[in-house]
């Protein structure tokens, strides 16, 4: 074992063995996480641990889209083709602000699927040409790149990034390792789904550039969650989803196209925006902006979202949720008989974090913890190991995770699902 390498397990290790006794440890948490549980609309009755998934939406936003609906449908003819735009533009000022990106250079997508599955259809790479990625991506990002790979011959290579993380370091050698002078595209989740790891990216950028390789990065993570600059980022195209940690409703991400690439990105439904009968400056808008007819209310709920982070403080209440996942997660691997795959840090693990833990059936642990345990908390399966991936927010405390740890202690001490 390497110098580095040792000095991570030691520290790791030495973090587990220091939590002996999880009530007297953790009880103080109950003051870090202030839980607003009665803000949002989930059922009381079960312990949600899983807005990594589709999120949560609180009532005042819920309302806020409720608000856009009705003055749709009490003149639909008006609200689509007069004022629509005027709301459009507002919500596109308030996220360009937050992410820190000009308003022309994004469009709004339901997710970051339909993002990537813009940016698919317009590259055009030829056969044998590589698209380097890893093998920590989004199971539907994976489905998108074997598809087009299956179209085109185009290599989707998927660059294996070992467990545990050791450092930053680690996984640039690793994931550059897959680099040929074939490669014409890099694709990279910023933080991934199953594993729930935050990816070096900026560093991946940076040099990609250098390389002349063209960016596609999945944040559909990261808004509300870490910080996203995307003018320092730097990226060809980035996509982030606002209906995940930013609270907004469901159905609403964005596909930003750095502006060199704009032109080249055609629309996946042609409409009344191309060859526009009142063209705007910019073709790429046209294209994506004016699709048809659709429910768009819960893009234009975006300044209100913002507002509703800002007012509660949401960066300190972020910062609260991620030491309650770091200080809890020594605690479920001792339980597990597990092992961290990463250094307990921030620059890892955000608001949630996924502890390896084995167990036969996935998917029967996982209706078990909700059927009976009334706790909804995914189990999920990455290149041949499983994980429990909980996710912490403002609703959650102390509490929520003691109850997940009870029930996993009277799952192992009653059944053979986990085995330990």
């Amino acid at each position: 074992m390497g110098h580095g390498v040792a000095k991570c397990h030691d520290e790791i290790h030495g973090t587990i063995d220091k939590v002996q006794n999880p009530s007297a440890t953790f009880g103080f948490f109950y003051a870090k996480v202030t839980p607003m549980k009665d803000q949002f609309l989930l059922n009381p009755t079960y312990t949600f641990l899983n807005h990594g998934s589709f999120g949560a939406c609180p009532k005042v936003i819920f309302e806020k889209q409720q608000s856009f609906q009705r003055e749709m449908e009490s003149d639909p003819v008006y609200f689509i083709q007069k004022q629509f735009a005027k709301h459009l533009a507002t919500a596109k000022e308030a996220l360009a602000a937050f992410i820190n990106c000009d308003p022309d250079d994004f469009v709004f997508t339901p997710n970051p699927t339909v993002a990537v599955n813009t940016i698919m259809r317009s590259l055009k790479l030829k056969e044998g040409d590589e698209i380097l990625t890893t093998n920590h991506e989004y199971g539907a990002m994976d489905r998108t790149w074997h598809f087009y790979s299956k179209k085109s011959g185009v290599k989707y290579v998927r660059q294996s990034i070992s467990l545990p993380v050791i450092s930053k370091e680690q996984i640039l050698a690793e994931f550059w390792q897959g680099l040929t002078p074939k490669t014409k595209i890099i694709f990279i989740n910023q933080i991934a789904s199953i594993t729930a790891l935050i990816f070096p990216v900026k560093e991946i950028c940076d040099k990609a550039r250098e390389l002349g390789i063209t960016t596609i990065i999945d944040g559909a993570h990261v808004p509300g969650h870490i910080d996203l600059d995307i003018a320092s980022l730097n990226p060809d195209f980035y996509t982030g989803t606002l209906h995940k940690w930013m609270l907004a409703p469901k159905g609403s991400s964005f596909l930003y196209v750095k502006k060199e690439w704009q032109n080249e990105i055609e629309p996946l439904v042609v409409s009344w925006g191309y060859e526009s009968l009142t063209p705007s400056e910019s073709p790429f808008l046209d294209y994506h902006e004016y699709q048809g007819t659709n429910d768009h209310s819960a893009y234009l709920c975006t300044p209100t979202v913002i507002e509703f982070l800002q007012k509660n403080n949401w960066k300190e209440k972020s910062a609260a949720a991620k030491e309650l996942v770091l200080k809890n997660y020594p605690r479920f691997c001792a339980l597990l008989n597990s092992t961290p795959i990463a250094p307990l840090s921030t620059a890892f693990m955000g608001q949630m974090a996924s502890v390896p833990i084995q167990t036969s059936n996935p998917q029967e642990l996982k209706d078990l913890l909700y059927d009976k345990y009334k706790i909804q908390v995914p189990i999920m399966i990455l290149n041949e190991k499983v994980y429990l991936r909980y996710s912490i927010n403002a609703y959650n405390s102390q509490s929520d995770l003691d109850i997940l740890y009870k029930a996993l202690e009277d799952i192992i001490a009653t059944t053979d699902l986990i085995q330990v």
